[in-house]
């Protein structure tokens, strides 16, 4: 398919070719689903923890006899059911990783940036280059372009310029092309790709 490029300034820079098997796949939920779950879990960091009752500072000797005082038959004060004691079952330090086949995750960014062309909320741009590092002069042409919430994303280098003048702007965020992730694609409104960014992905999905 044929998709029109524009500059940063709002201006027709003419038209690229978009691959049908990139772009132009019926996006499917479940596939988008796992990915996001997958890519969440391998972010959290798994430190939590409480003591279990081994682990409390607290003597491990039998309370009182075990009989003729007429309460319940106790142990130890560390129990979870006394104040202070070790909480059962608690959290413990561990990897909430879990496996995703290496090709369900290259299916499912296919599938992420199809569902962005087919909700028309992707922007292809000829180059993504700052003159300054100006965050009000490049918020300015993104409020031009109807920009208020987007993920940015640039061939493998980074203009200096343009990082430094959209690092400060809200709601978004700017990536080389080897960052762009289905999570990041799906939690932003718009998706901005430049013409670097395209064939990147291009040469990546051959």
């Amino acid at each position: 398919m044929e998709f029109n490029v524009k500059t940063l300034e709002g201006k027709d820079a003419g038209k690229v070719a978009l691959s049908d098997e990139i772009f132009g796949l019926d996006p499917r939920e479940d596939i988008l689903a796992r990915m996001v779950r997958w890519q969440l879990a391998k972010k959290q960091q798994g430190t939590h923890k409480s003591k279990g009752r081994s682990e409390i500072a607290r003597t491990g000797a039998k309370m009182y006899k075990q009989k003729g005082t007429g309460r319940a038959r106790h142990h130890s004060a560390r129990a979870p059911q006394f104040r202070g004691g070790g909480k059962a079952h608690g959290p413990v330090v561990r990897s909430h990783e879990h496996d995703l086949p290496k090709k369900v995750r290259a299916l499912a960014l296919r599938h992420a940036l199809s569902a962005k062309m087919k909700a028309e909320d992707i922007i292809i741009v000829d180059s993504l280059v700052a003159a300054e590092a100006k965050t009000k002069a490049l918020a300015g042409t993104f409020a031009s372009l109807g920009l208020t919430n987007a993920l940015v994303i640039d061939g493998a280098e980074l203009d200096n310029n343009f990082k430094l003048a959209a690092q400060n702007i809200p709601n978004v965020d700017v990536l080389p092309v080897q960052g762009i992730n289905v999570y990041d694609i799906l939690r932003r409104g718009k998706l901005v790709l430049s013409k670097a960014a395209v064939e990147a992905l291009e040469e990546r999905f051959k």
